[in-house]
């Protein structure tokens, strides 16, 4: 139920939503669509938390206690959240990646931020003074993806409480209970009520009336491209209010026969397939490989598939679990058969695995003798299938990265400077570049990324992705 004004609430909807466990099928839980009034309340609370400065009006040291406090309770409920996250939505509890303990990371990141935020003064004559702060848009939109439900909530929550706004969230439907209860911690934690509510519902009621609501003054989405495009729509259908979106990805892992460790290419481009199932926007699902070592990589991968235990997301010793939904196990499904189809060569894989079990399990999947315009070589699925193209050269190589609607991340192989220096030139989307396995944790959450083409727009993490919540006035002071 809808968690607005620091209390649980009844949903005016009649109507409601079956949401089903993805491994074996069986009811869950049935939870209320949603409507326009629990969207209604929520605005509202939010908008008076704002307007009575609640929230932003506070000291900075009282917001990053506060948020140091939830990101405590988080982390204490680390292992609760990773079960509802699993039983929801069939991630396993023994995915790291983006699970409870590393949004409890980024929620003290971000907290930490709040007072190192700062404006300008600029020069000017001696009888004026010229300054320009950053203060918060007042109410946020949030609209959460169900692939990591503990983490994206705090996500596209976080950075927009730590710049001082007040946060309505609409999780996915198909993961709630995690987000809910988060907003129930952060009351624990001392943020005042109103501040961070939350409303589940289904996007086409919950999700279409928050984005155009004209009193909210935000919207943050990540989703797919096709309902991205719609929520920039709905901002300039209501009051223009500006909007964050992060999209759909085909990412790109470029492999290069110029003295990469395959071993740990392999181990990488692997891993993103096979983690939460392939369900995760910036997957390097797309296997650019130079000729004269396709076959060895693809045997590297393909032995690294054949080490999965595949089961229940709640058992600990699972490492590959479900597909979402039963739609989403057909959607991708039915993606191999279009890679039949057109006539790639499956690898291996291509099948769905434990159907006595009712669950929604597919087998990791690997087409070869791709052109770049077949449609799982250009399409989103969001599961575990990669596409193997092959090239000849450098630019050959970008040609192929390029070539996509999409532009979220690329993921490159080479141990030639000159090499990596030319890709991150010449492909329009972020980049990492390696000739071995990471072996520490990098910039952690300080970096950001900001996407490109139908992607989407917007910068989320670090510093300027809490900027990203912040607008600029400007402040002219005559006093000659």
């Amino acid at each position: 139920m809808p968690f607005i004004d620091g209390k649980y609430i009844e949903s005016t909807s009649t109507e409601t939503f079956d949401v089903f466990n993805p491994a074996n099928g069986q009811l869950l839980h049935r939870l209320p669509q949603g409507s326009a009034e629990d969207i209604d309340r929520a605005v509202a609370s939010a908008r008076i938390a704002f307007d009575e400065g609640r929230w932003h009006g506070t000291a900075p040291s009282f917001r990053k206690q506060a948020l140091q406090r939830l990101a405590d309770l988080v982390e204490a409920e680390a292992a609760q959240l990773d079960a509802l996250d699993a039983e929801e939505m069939g991630k396993p509890v023994s995915t790291s990646f983006c699970n409870a303990a590393a949004a409890a990371s980024f929620i003290r990141f971000n907290t930490e931020a709040i007072d190192k935020l700062t404006g300008d003064v600029f020069s000017s004559d001696t009888d004026s003074f010229i300054s320009q702060r950053k203060i918060p848009f007042g109410v946020v939109g949030a609209i959460a993806p169900w692939n990591f439900p503990t983490y994206n909530a705090v996500l596209k929550s976080i950075p927009a409480l730590a710049a001082g706004n007040c946060v309505v969230l609409k999780p996915s439907e198909l993961s709630t209970r995690s987000a809910v209860r988060i907003a129930e911690l952060a009351v624990q934690a001392g943020l005042p009520a109103g501040v961070f509510n939350v409303v589940p519902g289904i996007g086409q009621t919950v999700g279409k009336t928050l984005a155009l609501h004209n009193d909210v003054d935000m919207l943050t989405f990540t989703g797919s491209t096709t309902i991205g495009k719609l929520m920039l729509q709905y901002a300039g259908q209501s009051n223009m209010k500006p909007v964050i979106t992060e999209c759909g990805g085909k990412s790109p892992q470029i492999v290069f026969n110029d003295g990469v460790d395959l071993d740990a290419a392999a181990d990488a481009i692997a891993g993103s397939i096979l983690n939460n199932q392939g369900q995760v926007c910036s997957a390097g699902t797309r296997l650019l490989v130079q000729r004269d070592i396709e076959s060895t990589l693809i045997e590297k991968i393909t032995e690294r598939f054949k080490k999965i235990t595949i089961g229940d997301p709640l058992d600990s010793r699972t490492t590959f679990g479900p597909l979402v939904t039963q739609q989403q196990c057909k959607k991708v499904m039915d993606y191999i058969h279009a890679g039949k189809n057109s006539g790639a060569e499956l690898v291996t894989g291509g099948h769905q695995l434990r159907q006595e079990t009712g669950g929604y399990f597919i087998e990791p999947t690997v087409f070869r003798n791709l052109k770049a315009t077949d449609k799982i070589a250009q399409e989103e699925i969001f599961g575990p299938l990669l596409s193997v193209m092959v090239f000849d050269d450098e630019d050959e190589a970008i040609e192929l990265a390029n070539h996509t609607i999409y532009g979220l991340t690329t993921f490159a192989w080479t141990a030639r400077l000159s090499t990596g220096m030319k890709l991150a030139k010449k492909i329009r989307t972020s980049i990492g570049i390696s000739a071995a396995a990471q072996t520490g944790e990098g910039a952690g959450h300080a970096f950001s990324a900001e996407p490109a083409k139908q992607s989407g727009m917007g910068v989320e993490s670090g510093l300027a992705g809490i900027e990203s919540y912040l607008r600029r006035q400007l402040i002219w002071i005559n006093h000659g």
